[in-house]
C-alpha cells in the first residue's frame, strides 16, 4: 500500500510539473482567469496496470520462471486462437437448425483447425504442449479433452487422450494457479506480458487476481 501511495504521489507530481511546463511553452492551449489556469481540452494518459512483485525468490526460481516465460509466450497465441474459433463455432451452431448442417459445419471447422494448426503444433515440445493444454482451459473454461469430445465424440476424445498420455500429456488437465505453482507463474507471465505489450490481450474465461494469488502463495512458503 505504501509503494502504491508513493507511485501515485510521483504520478501526480509529474502531472503537475508537466502542466506547468506545457503552460510555459503553449499558452494558447490554456485560458487564464484572475491568475488561475484552466486547461482547454484534455491530456491523454496511458492506462497503468499495477501488479505485485514477481513471484520468484531465488536464482533457481528465476531460471525456472524465465524458461516458462519463453514457452508460455510461444504457445499463448494458439490458446487464443482456439478460444476465438470455439466462440465462433458456438455462435454459428446456434443459428443452424438441422443436425445434418450442424455436423457438416463442425467437420469444416475441425478440418480448418487441423490444417491450420497441425504443422505448427507438431513443432512444440512436450512441455510446451502441456502449457498449451492449460492455457486452452484458461481461455475457454473447458478442457482440451472436452473440446475434442464436443467437436467429435466421446470415443474419439478417449483415443486422443490415450495417445497424448504416451507423451505425458493429459488432455483433461485444467489450469489452477491457486494450487499449482507453475500455473501461478504462467498467470503472472501472461499478465505482465500483456502489460508490456509482448502479447495481445484476449479476455480469458477464468480471471485471476495476481495480488490475491501472491498473498496465497506467500502464506504457503
Amino acid at each position: 500500500m505504501f509503494k502504491q501511495y508513493l507511485f501515485f504521489l510521483f504520478l501526480f507530481s509529474t502531472l503537475i510539473s508537466s502542466s506547468q511546463q506545457i503552460d510555459d511553452d503553449t499558452a494558447t492551449d490554456y485560458i487564464r482567469i484572475e491568475g488561475d489556469t484552466i486547461v482547454k481540452g484534455s491530456i491523454g494518459l496511458n492506462e497503468v496496470l499495477l501488479l505485485p512483485r514477481r513471484p520468484f525468490k531465488n536464482s533457481e526460481q528465476i531460471r525456472k520462471y524465465l524458461i516458462l516465460k519463453r514457452k508460455t509466450i510461444k504457445v499463448y497465441p494458439y490458446s487464443v486462437m482456439a478460444s476465438k474459433r470455439l466462440k465462433s463455432l458456438n455462435n454459428r451452431l446456434l443459428i443452424i437448425k438441422t443436425k445434418r448442417e450442424r455436423r457438416r459445419y463442425t467437420r469444416m471447422v475441425q478440418k480448418f483447425l487441423e490444417d491450420e494448426l497441425t504443422p505448427e503444433l507438431s513443432k512444440l515440445t512436450k512441455s510446451e504442449g502441456q502449457i498449451l493444454i492449460k492455457l486452452i482451459y484458461r481461455q475457454t473454461g473447458i478442457s482440451t479433452y472436452n473440446l475434442v469430445k464436443n467437436l467429435r465424440n466421446g470415443v474419439k476424445a478417449f483415443l486422443y487422450n490415450t495417445t497424448a498420455r504416451f507423451f505425458d500429456l493429459n488432455l483433461k488437465t485444467e489450469f489452477n494457479p491457486e494450487i499449482i505453482l507453475d500455473d501461478y507463474y504462467i498467470e503472472d507471465i501472461i499478465q505482465r506480458s500483456v502489460r508490456d505489450n509482448l502479447i495481445e490481450y484476449n479476455e480469458p474465461k477464468n480471471k485471476h487476481d495476481l495480488f490475491k494469488l501472491k498473498t496465497l502463495w506467500d502464506k504457503q512458503n
